[in-house]
């Protein structure tokens, strides 16, 4: 399978993202590409990543996002593989409006499992599309929690889509 890939340089670091006909199938930053190696050969098998190729004009869509255009990925295409129940915390991810947050209960709640608090910060971790399917606007009940960018591109993407508000007793 062959995978195009490039990068975007943001306010809050270098981007890498990825993709094929059907759409964006990765996007991290910095680093995430490592990643990409075991999710992307559970997903394609063999794969080869084509460097500077943006089919799908991503890079114009970030330079729109981080100048203020917050709903810019609500048309991106995504293929995201994984199992069912990623599919549909991954689902509901894109269904949070920028501005707004989850938790992980509300969000396992919304899917009719309540008592899958855990499994959806599973499938929000493990989430190939950061960004366009918004796993940043997940947080715990009491504080930020993790996120593969880093809590500080965490606050700042929050911050960015006018989250402040919740934000103001983490820092």
């Amino acid at each position: 399978m062959l995978l195009d890939y490039d990068e975007f340089e943001s306010p809050i670091g270098r981007i890498v993202f990825a993709s094929i006909a059907d759409g964006v199938c990765g996007l991290g930053f910095e680093g995430y590409e490592k990643r990409w190696g075991p999710i992307f050969e559970r997903r394609f098998g063999s794969f080869e990543l084509r460097r500077g190729n943006d089919p799908h004009g991503l890079k114009s869509v970030l330079k729109k996002y981080f100048a203020g255009d917050l709903h810019v990925f609500d048309s991106v295409e995504v293929t995201l593989g994984g199992a069912p129940f990623q599919q549909r915390v991954w689902k509901e991810l894109r269904n949070i409006p920028p501005g707004e947050t989850r938790t992980y209960g509300e969000l396992a709640k919304i899917l009719r499992n309540p008592q899958a608090a855990r499994a959806v910060g599973h499938a929000n971790a493990v989430n190939p599309v950061s960004l366009i399917v918004p796993c940043h606007r997940v947080i715990g009940t009491t504080s930020l929690t993790g996120y593969g960018g880093g809590l500080e591109r965490k606050q700042w993407l929050l911050r960015h889509e006018g989250a402040q508000l919740a934000l103001a007793a983490w820092g």
